[in-house]
Parts: structure tokens; C-alpha cells; sequence
């Protein structure tokens, strides 16, 4: 029972909306404070009260005091009585007590007037029941010994005015819990407009999907997420548009190699209903085939590996940037036997995907052979951490720098030869992963130079045991 009473309330607390909380913790604040003002106030005119009257009846008691009328109620002066709600009368040591008053009440006297009266104390001042209402009883000794004069004042009027004054505040208190809600209420449905505003425009969004930024105004808090919602916004346009794009370029991209390979396949069937092809004929067409399935499985890959929006789950290690290098060099001689491969490297070792890594570089130094002329030369250069590829064609264009690194972007000239697009592209998102950075420039040759830097270090990072240092522990920041 104890488990479900705060999980019953929380719920309850959470389902109402935030204007109704607003109200309830403004009018609950109010009412608090009313009620502790209310109370110390009742509590400060209660005191004042009693230690005004604890006043009086000293001074009125010592007064007294010097009067010794026999002390026989008919002898005592009438100006010891005072009030009409007050009584006069004297204690003896033995127990007795003459007292006399306005009103028929009787006091019940104790062990304190009796102490005064036999000389065991020189003052009392206390509350007292009587049986019609309740008394401040002042006991003070007077000039006979064994006799103490009791000057008691009903309590009557105290209590009226502080019933007085509890309705009063009471009522002033309710007002201002009233008011207090109110107030709340104006501040919940003022205040929490821009909420409402934002609130309609999220719904709107969610159920048009239109991405439009809302209307900012002033700059509080609530502006601020506003701000941050239409920031929100245009990230979410820009990730959308560049999903359209990626489709749009994507069904492009693959529309051409699967027209050629159907045209193909559709000659290479009408050419066997007619009496078939002759055995060059059909083995060039066969390679025509192949070539295409190759570059239709290339794109494919490369559009995978560029629409992931976050990198697979891969086990990084620590990997030799230039034994990376020389694979790739030797890979890409073999695709471009006309060429001369000049690589100088030096050890440069970095925590990543080998896979990723090698692949970048591939597709770096692919780049390099197809711009290249043949008998040309690709300069491979691997300098404390930095990666140069140069290449000896007619170099990048000036309009075409800015978008070397875009998905799908091909220069005029580039149209007209072999490729999607994607490679360097998959360079940039490799590098960017593995806290690099690939800029390209115009060589001195004339070629384009194309730089990848990754961070790392000349020496391996790794104990003598094989456990990676803390140096060398880092992840793959997302694609």
C-alpha cells in the first residue's frame, strides 16, 4: 500500500496539464503564506494581549496591596474591584480566600496564591478556571503577614477580540487565496501561450508534415525552445531533402548500367533466336555484361555505405596507415598496369576501421589512375599522418573544387567517363569518422593533389602485453 500511494499520486499529479499545476502550486504558495502570516500575527496580538493585561494587574495589585480593610468582603474598597469583570479578594495562609467582584463566578485558587499568602513567593501571575469563564489571576503579599491580595480580570474580552480578529483574518485569508488563483489562472493562460502556440505548431507539423519554422517572439525561455525547435526543423528539411536527393540520384545512378544491361541481355537473346553471335562478338558482349554487373555492385555498395547514418558496428584496432597504403597501391597497379606508382611512406599508426580505411585510400588512388594519362605517374606521399595523392592530368577546375567531396557531383567532363560519384565522397565520411579531415588542391604539376589527414602517432600505441593504451581508445564519430 505504501509502494502504490506515491506512484497513484504522481500519476494523478502528472495527468493534470500545466496550467491546472501553475494554479494549484500559485494558490497553494498564497494560501501558505496567508495562513503563517495569519498565524504568527494571531500569535504576536495573543502575547501582546496577555502581557498587557499581566501589566494592569500587577499595578493594580501593588496598589492594592497598601489598603488593609479587615479583610471582610464588605470592607473592601470598591476601587480595589476595578471592573465589572474583574474581582478583588485576599488569600490566607491557613487556606482561606475572601473575594469579591462584579460577577457571580467562582475561582478555583491553588497552590500558587497559597504560596504567596505563606511568604513562599513574592508574585504569581496565572490563568485560572472559574465556572462560568476563565481568569488572569495576580498574587502579591500585603502588609499583614500570612495575607496576599488576588486582583483576577476575566479573559472574556481577550478571547471576543481575538475571535474577532482570527474571523477577520480568516476572511482576508480566503480572499487572498482567491485572489491568489485567479492571479494564477491569468499567469497559466498569459504565460503558457507561446507553450499553446508551440504546441499547435509541433501538432500542425506532425500531421501535415510540413516543415515550416514557427514564428519566434521576445527572448525568454520560451523563445529560446522555439528557437531550438526551428533549428530542430531545418535539420530535420535538410535530412529529409538529402534523403530525396540520395533516392533521386540513387534511381538515376542506377537506372543507366541497368538499361545497358538489359539492352544486352536483350541482343545478346535476339541474336541466339536468329543463329547467335560469333565468338568475339559474343565474348565482348559477355564482357560488356560483366563490366557492367561490376559497376551496378560498386554503386550499390557505395550507396549503402553512404546512406547508413550511423557507422556499422566494426572493431577498431590499431593499424599501420602506411602497410594500408602499400595494399591499396598494389591493388589499383594491378586495374591500371599503364601507370607508374612513385610511393614514399612512413609509419603512421591510427585506431580505426582497416577496411573503411583501405577503402578510402583505394578510392583516392582509383581517382588518380583515371585522371591520369597513360605511361603518367601517381605520386603517393605519407608524411606524419597526412596522405598525398597527385596525379598528372589537367587538374580540378576552380568551379568544381567547392563540390569535389558531394554525393553523386560530376563534372562536365567526367560525365563522359566511368563512375557514380560516391568515391570521394565515402574519402570525406571515412575521414570525418576517424577525426581526419581530405582537402584537395591543384599540384604543382598542374594534376589535382588530394591530401587525407588522419590523427595518430609514428609508434604504435599498444603495451607489450597487446592491450591498447588509453592514448590509442577512441570511437568512430558517426557518418
Amino acid at each position: 500500500m505504501s509502494a502504490v500511494l506515491p506512484r497513484l499520486r504522481d500519476a494523478l499529479r502528472y495527468r493534470r496539464s500545466l496550467a491546472s499545476r501553475v494554479i494549484g502550486l500559485t494558490t497553494f504558495a498564497v494560501g501558505l503564506s496567508v495562513a503563517l502570516v495569519a498565524l504568527a500575527a494571531y500569535l504576536t496580538v495573543r502575547h501582546q494581549l496577555q502581557a498587557s493585561l499581566d501589566e494592569s494587574l500587577h499595578q493594580r495589585a501593588y496598589a492594592s496591596a497598601r489598603y488593609d480593610p479587615g479583610y471582610a468582603i464588605s470592607d473592601i474598597p470598591a476601587v480595589m474591584q476595578g471592573a465589572i469583570d474583574s474581582k478583588v479578594g485576599y488569600v490566607f495562609s491557613d487556606g482561606r480566600a475572601v473575594i469579591a467582584g462584579g460577577q457571580q463566578d467562582n475561582i478555583h485558587l491553588g497552590a500558587a496564591e497559597l504560596a504567596v499568602a505563606r511568604g513562599d513567593s513574592r508574585y504569581s501571575c496565572r490563568t485560572v478556571t472559574g465556572s462560568a469563564a476563565d481568569y488572569r489571576v495576580a498574587t502579591v503579599p500585603t502588609t499583614t503577614d500570612g495575607v496576599a491580595l488576588v486582583v483576577a480580570q476575566s479573559l472574556e474580552p481577550n478571547e471576543r477580540t481575538l475571535d474577532e480578529l482570527g474571523l477577520v483574518m480568516f476572511i482576508f485569508g480566503a480572499a487572498g487565496v482567491i485572489a491568489a488563483a485567479l492571479a494564477g489562472w491569468g499567469v497559466a493562460r498569459n504565460g503558457l501561450r507561446p507553450v499553446r502556440r508551440l504546441t499547435r505548431a509541433a501538432e500542425n507539423i506532425a500531421r501535415t508534415e510540413q516543415l515550416d519554422p514557427i514564428e519566434v517572439e521576445g527572448n525568454d525561455e520560451i523563445a529560446r525552445l522555439a528557437r531550438a525547435f526551428n533549428a530542430m526543423l531545418a535539420a530535420l528539411s535538410a535530412s529529409r531533402d538529402r534523403q530525396r536527393q540520395l533516392v533521386a540520384d540513387a534511381g538515376h545512378e542506377l537506372r543507366t548500367p541497368l538499361t545497358s544491361l538489359r539492352t544486352n541481355l536483350d541482343l545478346l537473346t535476339q541474336a541466339d533466336r536468329q543463329g547467335g553471335l560469333s565468338e568475339a562478338s559474343r565474348a565482348e558482349l559477355l564482357d560488356d555484361v560483366q563490366f557492367q554487373i561490376e559497376e551496378l555492385t560498386t554503386l550499390i555498395g557505395d550507396l549503402t555505405e553512404l546512406a547508413r547514418e550511423q557507422p556499422a558496428q566494426v572493431l577498431l584496432e590499431e593499424v599501420d596507415v602506411a602497410e594500408i597504403t602499400e595494399r591499396a597501391v598494389q591493388r589499383v597497379r594491378r586495374r591500371a598496369s599503364s601507370l607508374q606508382f612513385d610511393l614514399r611512406d612512413e609509419p603512421w599508426w591510427v585506431v580505426g576501421d582497416a577496411a573503411a580505411l583501405e577503402r578510402a585510400i583505394t578510392n583516392l588512388l582509383d581517382n588518380a589512375a583515371k585522371w591520369s594519362p597513360p605511361l603518367g605517374t601517381v605520386t603517393v606521399r605519407l608524411v606524419d599522418g597526412s596522405l598525398h595523392v597527385e596525379d598528372q592530368g589537367h587538374g580540378i577546375a576552380e568551379e568544381d573544387l567547392p563540390h569535389v567531396f558531394d554525393r553523386f557531383y560530376r563534372s562536365s567532363e567526367a560525365r563522359t567517363m566511368p563512375g557514380s560519384g560516391l568515391g570521394l565522397s565515402i574519402v570525406r565520411q571515412v575521414a570525418e569518422r576517424h577525426g581526419g579531415s581530405v582537402t584537395v588542391a591543384r599540384a604543382p604539376s598542374g594534376g589535382a593533389e588530394f591530401r587525407l589527414s588522419l590523427p595518430g602517432s609514428p609508434e604504435p600505441t599498444q603495451a607489450p602485453d597487446g592491450t591498447v593504451t588509453a592514448g590509442s581508445q577512441r570511437t568512430l564519430s558517426g557518418g
